[in-house]
Order: C-alpha cells, then structure tokens, then sequence
C-alpha cells in the first residue's frame, strides 16, 4: 500500500481504526480528507437555513426561493435538504472509523457485524462520481448560465450564494480519495 494511504506502524491509536492489533491504521491526511469532505456541505447547508429563516435570498418575486415564501411550509424543504445532505457528507466519516467496518453493538440484530467493503465503496464511489459529474458540469457554465437568468440574484446576494456553494466542488473528489483509502486498506486487512 501507498505510504500516504496508511499510516506509520508508530501511528498513536487514537488514529487507527478501533479492531484487531496489525489492522491497516487510517492515515492523517485521508482523516483529513474524510473531515474535509464532511465539512464541504456546510456552507451551503447554511445558506439554505439563513434563507429558511427569513434571510433575504436575491431571486425574484413569484419564484420559489423568493423571500417573501420564508419563513414558512417551504423552510422544512431547505432545512430538510440541509440536513439529509449533510448526513451523506457524515457518512464519509464512517471510512475512517471503527463503526464504517463493524456496526456498533447497539444497533438491534446487526450490531458487532463486520460490513462488507464492497457495500460501502460501491455507494461511495457512486457518490462520489455523481457530485463531481455535478459540480464540474456547474463549474463549466452550469452555474453562470443560471446566474445570468433574470430571476436570479444578483451583485452581493449571487456573490454569497456562489461563495457558499464553492466548497461542494472538493466534496466528490476528496469522497472519491477516502474511499479508494477505505477499499485498500480493507482489502489489505481481509488479506491477512
């Protein structure tokens, strides 16, 4: 394996994953990318609250995130999304940890299983390739092109939502990183 995939064998155990001594431990810089990648959907997540809440949104009257229909019914919707989509970027944490390669014991009648690789990098690098695929596609003109509609924001408004929505660019390839990190490392313990 890649010296940057695993760590040192004096790597402290605080960060290897909780099993048997002699398991791959997980590298600092993938645990980085695994929290950078869960951190990517906050600032957008944020944007969608402030905007539940009331905070002015930029998009013109009659249009679904206009101001005027916050707070209301269409705030669950935002704070709703918010929350689903950060559980996802959660998850990546799950390839760093002991819980993503054995369920814990408290959850009833799977608890203390081993979870099979595959069940985790298969919806993983899907993920990850579907996020990219999306934010590359925003990135190349997606993104302007729907900024240049009339009923878009405009000025400091379409200025905070783009800077809020920038990070979620890194989001697909730092999944992609983790996971390919997860797959070696448990090919190599399931080797053994």
């Amino acid at each position: 394996m890649s010296p940057s995939l695993t760590a040192a064998p004096g790597t402290p155990a605080r960060h290897r994953p909780a099993g048997p001594p002699g398991e791959p431990a997980v590298s600092r810089p993938v645990r980085w990318a695994a929290h950078a990648a869960a951190l990517t959907l906050v600032p957008s997540g944020l944007w969608r609250c402030a905007v539940a809440f009331g905070m002015p949104s930029g998009f013109a009257e009659g249009t679904p995130l206009h101001e005027s229909n916050f707070p209301g019914p269409t705030s669950l919707n935002l704070i709703g999304l918010s929350v689903f989509a950060e559980c996802l970027g959660l998850l990546t944490l799950g390839l760093v940890q002991s819980w993503g390669e054995r369920l814990p014991r408290w959850v009833p009648w799977l608890g203390g299983r081993r979870i099979p690789t595959l069940a985790a990098v298969v919806p993983a690098l899907l993920g990850a390739a579907v996020v990219t695929a999306i934010t590359v596609a925003a990135a190349c003109g997606g993104w302007q092109r729907q900024m240049d509609l009339p009923e878009s924001p405009k000025g400091a408004l379409a200025t905070l939502m783009t800077v809020c929505y920038a990070p979620l660019l890194a989001w697909g390839p730092l999944l992609a990183l983790v996971t390919v990190a997860y797959y070696r490392r448990r090919r190599g313990t399931r080797a053994r």
